[in-house]
């Protein structure tokens, strides 16, 4: 197993991390089964949250976890001081440990939920009473979808260690949390966490292929959900390959049955376009709108369903939306030239993806 330093913590991670939703689906003999097997393998961090069973995923794990040698996070969602104290200790009891190593403020992805947690009586001060006190030894943040109020709470408190989604399909819908909020990270010395490399299971196809990019990436950690030992082995088998070279990204990016013919890459090479139209802007606020997953195309029934139920999984509608109606000239604009399906090294329609885009959010609904 490799391992990496979590930022100036001084903590080592395991690369795979074990996370513990997906523990809520399976009983307390098999994940005795699964923690053993991921110690074993040199395995060392464990993550769960208090909102998992309402505490089952925390009391299943306590069942298993030695009181040394591994790195234990829980998390709160609770944004007052009161709740998230009062979460922080279930938490304590339900794990059966005096203390944890990390605790989370919990899918902080809106900038209301920064205000009430930086509030008189917010949880920020949960963090520091309980760091204080000795029941937690570092602070982090996690946030889902459109960066904004990650990139906004990072620059505004000093987090010991953040987590978010880092996966090649979502890359291209919320490119902020590489391009910028990445880059903050390492040079503040921030740890990072990366979760969701399969994209919530959307990239259930090309587990060591979203593995190995993520691996690529200068994360501490990859944490994944798993229910059965099949899942944790592919997982500890995928990221024993090598990361992806330059080359394997460029064929990733350009081949990868997810992104396919539709999504936008961010590549630009279709601009300029004569009508003056920010074609990859417009398709960026669909990005954040839905994914970039509902495409007018049914295909086979099992993908649809997971795409259907995957689209607005992160509650980014309205990014996607104020994006959307702040680009001028509008799609209206476009006289089907094909000028820029042309120029797409991607194969995409250009045309015809924008008039989806407008049909989106002009009638909730490809159209």
């Amino acid at each position: 197993m490799e391992y990496r330093s979590l930022g100036k913590t001084g903590l080592k991670l395991s690369l795979l991390g074990l996370g513990g939703f997906h523990l809520l689906e399976v009983g307390v003999e098999t994940v005795g089964k699964m923690v053993k097997k991921y110690i074993d393998a040199g395995g060392n961090y464990f993550e769960t949250a208090r909102s998992y069973g309402d505490g089952d995923s925390e009391r299943k794990l306590s069942n298993f976890l030695p009181e040394e040698g591994v790195i234990v996070a829980t998390k709160t969602g609770e944004r007052t001081f009161e709740g998230s104290r009062r979460q922080l200790m279930e938490s304590l009891k339900a794990l059966g440990r005096d203390h944890i190593d990390i605790l989370f403020l919990h899918a902080v992805t809106e900038n209301g939920d920064w205000e009430k947690i930086t509030s008189s009586d917010g949880a920020l001060k949960t963090l520091e009473w309980a760091k204080t006190e000795g029941l937690i030894r570092f602070a982090g943040i996690t946030s889902h979808g459109y960066g904004g109020t990650l990139f906004r709470a990072l620059r505004e408190y000093p987090f010991d260690l953040f987590m978010t989604h880092f996966n090649y399909f979502d890359r291209f819908n919320f490119p902020e949390i590489e391009m910028k909020i990445l880059p903050y990270a390492l040079s503040n010395g921030i740890g990072i966490l990366a979760m969701k490399p399969l994209a919530d299971g959307y990239l259930w196809r090309s587990v060591e292929e979203a593995f190995r990019y993520v691996k690529t990436l200068p994360v501490s950690c990859i944490v994944s959900g798993m229910n059965s030992m099949e899942h944790l082995d592919e997982d500890l088998l995928a990221l024993d390959r090598p990361s992806m070279t330059p080359f394997e990204l460029d064929e990733l990016f350009s081949g990868a049955p997810e992104l396919a013919d539709y999504v936008c890459r961010q590549c630009m090479k279709c601009l300029p376009c004569p009508e003056g139209i920010n074609i990859p802007g417009f398709f960026l606020s669909e990005g954040r709108y839905d994914r970039q997953m509902l495409d007018g195309r049914i295909g086979n029934a099992p993908d649809y369903a997971l795409r259907d139920r995957l689209a607005h999984w992160f509650s980014s509608e309205e990014q996607g939306r104020r994006e959307f109606e702040a680009l001028s000239p509008g799609i209206d604009s476009c006289t089907d030239c094909g000028i820029c399906s042309q120029r797409c090294p991607y194969g995409l329609d250009v045309p015809r993806k924008l008039r989806i885009v407008k049909s989106k959010f002009e009638r909730g609904f490809v159209w």
